[in-house]
């Protein structure tokens, strides 16, 4: 699925609120930005039987105190494996997602700090990590410029 019908999807699938449709539709340049940067247009993530996503904790090697919260996307099923003991776990399911999926659902995820996706099939060593705040910073670049007032032309006269 591209990304144009990805980000269609999301608005449709939006509340009927009069106002999440709009919002989604604001911020999908800075959906479709990011996912450009990605190799894959969908990639597989890991869920447990509650169908939540699997949020892996890193601590920093150097500063043990420093974690950040992340979640792993996968370019194929067998990648999963790779990191995640979780992933040969009968209790988990491997679900593929649509990457501007994966990008809008992390502003919900609250404890989460980035998505890493691997980027190469078989490999941990090629990845792309997305921080929420980055994403967060974009999403209301767009916001803003939806909400500033359309600048009148100086000749309008």
């Amino acid at each position: 699925m591209d990304l144009e019908a990805q980000i269609q999807l999301l608005i449709d699938n939006a509340p009927d609120d009069g106002v999440t449709p709009h919002l989604v539709a604001a911020i999908a340049p800075a959906l479709r930005a990011i996912a450009l940067k990605l190799r894959y247009s969908q990639y597989y993530v890991l869920q447990n039987s509650e169908s939540s996503w699997v949020v892996t904790t890193l601590s920093n090697r150097a500063n043990p105190g420093l974690e950040k919260r992340v979640i792993y996307a996968f370019p194929t099923i067998q990648d999963v494996s790779l990191i995640s003991p979780d992933g040969l776990d009968p209790q988990m399911l491997a679900k593929i997602t649509p990457v501007t999926h994966i990008l809008f659902q992390m502003v919900a995820l609250e404890p989460v700090d980035s998505i890493v996706f691997l980027e190469t099939p078989g490999k941990t060593t090629h990845t792309v990590e997305v921080r929420r705040t980055e994403l967060e910073k974009l999403m209301q670049q767009h916001l803003r410029q939806l909400r500033s007032p359309k600048q009148i032309p100086p000749d309008i006269a």
